[in-house]
């Protein structure tokens, strides 16, 4: 029955070349508008690490002074040194690690190539476990490293087919800041989008090729990039020093439930009411504990540009489907006279209806096919623009699936009033006039 609907589709198309032209188009721009912009918001809102998204979370305290205190403001987004190193001395989490962002030349030792500008990440060892990061070669450093400053780090695939030509490195040394680092392990290709774990640098960036014990990048004093406040009275020499008042280092933490983030916000409470009284905190107990969706939403990781366009162009689509209907409702009651034929011949009002959606699906799949290359298209064009994330926006298989179940989906919808109003048709009053 289905491929009976169709023919007479086909052949009503025949008839108003023109009139199916227009409704195509209609649908395919709006599909191309919508899938665009929904795509390049998917990338930027997707879950990095979805198996375990739950049990990350990122702390925050509030170490500032009591002046300008208002309360339930945000707290600082980042650690002190001091505070940091001493949540992870007293290790009241499943796994919790320190860290920032840096940069550093690498000198290859190899005549044929030049030293080179790489970015690098300092952190403690439960960095690689909590974020399950695949390893390629080796493994991680232990806690015997962070406590002894050992000269050691894990490269990225990347850096390790340029130093390496792909073999095997672990035992290695590879010379940063003129520093030999052995080398623990070879990472696996990691680079989540977007770098959630530090979305003060780059977010949508490439990762770091070298990643180094914290304790090691204080002790060889090697560059480090990314944001810092300092909130003291006064004047700041060494903001890196351990009890300066300047927050600049990320502290995540893994926890077993939803139960335990409870207790491990009270024990931040706790700990921020002792570093009051001890006289290093000046105002009440003010602490996050947001997890790593959470944690995106609170920092904006979609831009707000990204979320406008996005609904504009939904917007757009629903003008192009108001169009839809309207030049569907004028083909359908211009076949008035043979929809009257038909229903004198025995046909029921069912088929009159299933006819005309079949009909508004087939051009619904049409404009699918139309708006996919616009869809590809606009993706082309986001990817040259000079954003952090342009280079992201590509189709997938599920939303290329999703943009054809949208231009059915749609074009069914527009195409229901049209059709209800089809099948009213008197067959009486047409075969008269006619």
């Amino acid at each position: 029955m289905f491929s009976y609907y169709f023919k007479l589709a086909l052949r009503s198309f025949g008839r108003n070349k023109i009139l199916t032209a227009l409704m195509v188009l209609a649908i395919a721009l709006g599909i191309g508008a919508s899938m665009t912009t929904l795509t390049v918001f998917k990338v930027l809102s997707g879950n990095p690490i979805p198996h375990k998204s739950e049990k990350l979370f990122y702390v925050q305290l509030d170490p500032g002074m009591r002046e300008g205190y208002k309360a339930g403001e945000e707290p600082e987004s980042q650690l002190t040194r001091f505070d940091a190193e001493e949540l992870l001395r007293q290790k009241k989490a499943t796994r919790q690690a320190m860290m920032t962002g840096g940069s550093g030349i690498v000198d290859p030792r190899v005549d044929a190539l030049k030293p080179f500008s790489i970015d690098m990440r300092y952190t403690s060892a439960d960095f690689f476990p909590m974020f399950d990061t695949p390893f390629l070669f080796g493994q991680g450093w232990s806690a015997a490293d962070d406590e002894g400053r050992g000269r050691v780090a894990v490269i990225s695939k990347t850096l390790n087919d340029k130093l390496f030509n792909g073999a095997n490195s672990v035992g290695k040394d590879v010379l940063v800041e003129g520093h030999a680092l052995r080398v623990t392990g070879v990472l696996d290709g990691w680079n989540p989008k977007p770098k959630f774990y530090d979305i003060s640098t780059s977010r949508f960036g490439r990762g770091e090729s070298v990643t180094l014990p914290f304790s090691t990048f204080i002790d060889l004093k090697m560059e480090r990039s990314g944001n810092m406040n300092c909130f003291g009275r006064e004047i700041v020499n060494d903001a890196q020093a351990l009890n300066v008042p300047c927050a600049w280092i990320q502290y995540w933490v893994e926890l077993d439930s939803a139960g335990a983030a409870g207790d491990f916000k009270a024990y931040l409470d706790n700990y921020s009411e002792q570093q009051r009284a001890a006289g290093r905190f000046e105002r009440p107990a003010n602490t996050r504990l947001r997890d790593v969706m959470e944690w995106m939403e609170y920092s904006n990781v979609v831009p707000g540009d990204v979320r406008l366009q996005m609904w504009l162009a939904f917007g757009f689509l629903l003008v192009c489907l108001v169009n839809t209907v309207g030049l569907l409702l004028a083909k359908f009651l211009r076949r008035s006279g043979e929809i009257g034929v038909r229903r004198a011949l025995g046909a029921s009002r069912r088929e009159i209806f299933k006819q005309c959606l079949v009909e508004a699906g087939t051009i619904g799949l049409a404009g699918g096919l139309l708006g996919l290359v616009f869809a590809l298209f606009g993706l082309w064009a986001v990817r040259q623009r000079p954003a952090s994330y342009a280079s992201l926006a590509h189709l997938d298989g599920s939303m290329l699936l999703l943009t054809f179940a949208m231009a059915v989906t749609a074009s069914i919808l527009a195409g229901a009033l049209p059709a209800w109003r089809a099948m009213q048709v008197a067959p009486a009053l047409q075969l008269k006039s006619q």
